[in-house]
């Protein structure tokens, strides 16, 4: 894949061109962006202290960075630039790791920086990243934006890059942008040129319509999927994010369904009566695997997507459920009462080497582990004492912690990056059926920026995209 292409969801393609370096003199240097840092904690500043987050500390203080307005010479131009400049900051305030700095307290305009900033103006208002730029409408009717990320203690360039693409993908530039700069202070993939599915809920509990839909990953760009004429559950990105596989009844009869983004055409998977949750791709998107029940006892299966083959890979006299593979396909997660109660276990693709990872006392239960994109964590929900927990522990068990707790919290589902996760909270119903409406959640690993998530309406089982320019 050329990594100077970028395709959009709907065919359209965004150039990326690396910008050189601008330096102390205000000439440019030729070459692509300096100054990629490894992660490190966010620790005072000296003379030769690099701009870097350490994302792996319990409390790391938001770093204050100013995004400027993007400078143009056109009415147009400004406010596309002012536009991005605003989603560039939404998507790094909510990542909980920076403190963009209001806009009125710049001392230096959009048009005063065309070559380089006047440090000391941001170093006034404490700003320590600074994002300056452009945007243009140019003569074939693509725009073009040009960003620059500075190190305002140290007055050097740490990221430069231009986008050329079709005006309406300025909101996708905001985020690719967004998505450099994360990666660029804390070493490690941003998350934000992403998408969110999940089910999106209406009406009195007893008469409940749920309806498929897909928005960015910061709510823009949303849509339903389905008309809410029938039940859908559990929605499941492909490794491409092209494609979505989930459960729907029709007529009282479970069908899994693979839907695709792009063409809006849908194709019956398979019939499988007493399904107990949708298939999850494989991360190579061969195939998917399911659990499935027959005379009242379910099981693990997988299928390959080209023969429609099933193949069996637990089979036990308990209830096997939530399968998820691991990031390179050799292992698969799932939860099973085989042990007396709900408990999470681990085995190999084939369904061999089963083995326990979770050991709660009699009164916890375990469920829906999801697989880290990272490999390094799986991400579960736990019900003990009446309460319900999102959590994360290691492969083989061990390091477990809790993230968050409430009534109800269910259906964790990872950020590509695996720093973040999405879930949805539920609160207790009144006496008279009213209340207790579900709504998507974010946190990250440290358990501290717990955010909601707005959606048009009530809203449960999240599903993560991978990133949309990987």
């Amino acid at each position: 894949m050329n990594n100077n292409k970028i395709r959009t969801p709907s065919g359209v393609t965004i150039e990326r061109t690396p910008l050189g370096v601008t330096r102390r003199d205000g000439f440019k240097m030729f070459g692509g962006a300096m100054g990629a840092v490894a992660a490190g904690a966010l620790m005072p500043r000296t003379a030769n202290a690099a701009l870097q987050i350490d994302i792996t500390r319990g409390n790391v203080d938001p770093l204050p960075i100013a995004v400027a307005d993007l400078f143009s010479e056109t009415p147009d131009g400004r406010s596309v630039g002012a536009n991005i400049s605003r989603v560039v900051a939404a998507d790094l305030e909510r990542s909980g790791l920076f403190r963009p700095l209001p806009s009125t307290s710049f001392l230096q305009r959009p048009e005063d920086m065309t070559l380089r900033p006047r440090f000391p103006d941001w170093k006034v208002i404490n700003a320590q990243g600074l994002v300056t730029g452009r945007a243009a409408l140019e003569q074939d009717g693509r725009l073009r934006v040009e960003f620059r990320l500075w190190d305002v203690f140290l007055e050097q360039q740490m990221a430069g890059l231009a986008y050329t693409s079709a005006p309406d993908t300025w909101r996708r530039v905001a985020h690719l942008m967004a998505d450099e700069i994360y990666k660029r202070v804390t070493g490690e993939s941003g998350y934000f040129d992403t998408r969110i599915v999940y089910i999106s809920e209406s009406g009195r509990a007893q008469n409940r319509i749920k309806r498929l839909a897909i928005m960015d990953q910061d709510g823009a760009n949303h849509r339903f999927l389905t008309d809410g004429s029938y039940l859908v559950l559990t929605p499941r990105f492909s490794p491409t994010a092209q494609e979505i596989t989930y459960l729907a009844y029709i007529n009282d009869r479970p069908r899994v369904y693979i839907y695709n983004i792009d063409t809006g055409q849908q194709e019956v998977l398979g019939d499988f009566p007493g399904m107990t949750f949708a298939p999850r791709f494989s991360p190579d998107g061969r195939r998917v695997v399911m659990s499935l029940a027959t005379a009242g006892n379910s099981d693990i299966y997988t299928m390959d997507l080209h023969t429609r083959e099933v193949r069996r890979l637990t089979n036990s006299p308990s209830i096997d459920t939530s399968p998820s593979y691991s990031p390179d396909g050799t292992q698969v997660a799932f939860n099973s009462d085989r042990g007396g109660t709900q408990q999470l276990y681990v085995m190999r693709g084939d369904g061999s080497d089963v083995k326990r990872i979770s050991f709660s006392n009699a009164n916890g239960h375990y469920g829906t582990p999801v697989w880290s994109p990272r490999g390094d964590l799986i991400a579960f929900t736990k019900i003990e004492g009446g309460v319900f927990y999102i959590g994360v522990m290691r492969p083989d068990g061990s390091g477990e912690r809790l993230l968050t707790e409430n009534f109800l919290v269910e259906s964790p589902t990872w950020a590509p990056n695996g720093r973040v996760l999405m879930y949805y909270r539920q609160g207790r119903m009144n006496n008279d059926g009213t209340g207790g409406e579900p709504q998507l959640w974010s946190i990250d690993l440290t358990g501290r920026n717990d955010r909601a998530v707005v959606t048009p309406a009530q809203g449960s089982d999240p599903a993560w995209s991978p990133l949309l320019s990987p």
